[in-house]
């Protein structure tokens, strides 16, 4: 099995093992999607790009507030969330979550699957 299919296979484990989780991605801080578990709805370019732009605005964000490295990046609406966090150097993870989400056990799913894509990385 390539890289590409194992990190492909962690992403929709998340998504099916959690019952919240609607898409996953791995983006790269440049924008590129690496893998993905989106619908068919979402296009990866646009998913990347505004995943990039949001992991560079809280980065700037967090150092202009002293908070070190950002270590999520948590966005709320109407509908559900949009969670991205650290995965490796140079890569987040992109989760998005309906609105009646744990956010506590979605955290967790992440850390768990961030652990499984730093072994492929």
């Amino acid at each position: 099995m390539s890289r590409t299919e194992s990190l492909n296979r962690i992403l929709r484990a998340l998504q099916t093992e959690s019952p919240d989780v609607s898409a996953a991605a791995l983006i790269s801080d440049d924008g590129l999607l690496i893998a993905s578990a989106l619908p068919q709805h979402l296009e990866e370019v646009r998913v990347g790009g505004m995943a990039a732009t949001l992991q560079s605005l809280g980065a700037r964000a967090s150092h202009e507030l002293s908070l070190g490295l950002p270590q999520q990046v948590l966005i709320r609406g109407a509908q559900g969330y949009a969670v991205m966090a650290k995965a490796t150097d140079g890569t987040v993870l992109l989760v998005v979550a309906t609105e009646n989400a744990k956010l506590g056990l979605l955290f967790l799913d992440m850390s768990r699957a961030i652990k499984e894509i730093a072994k492929i990385i």
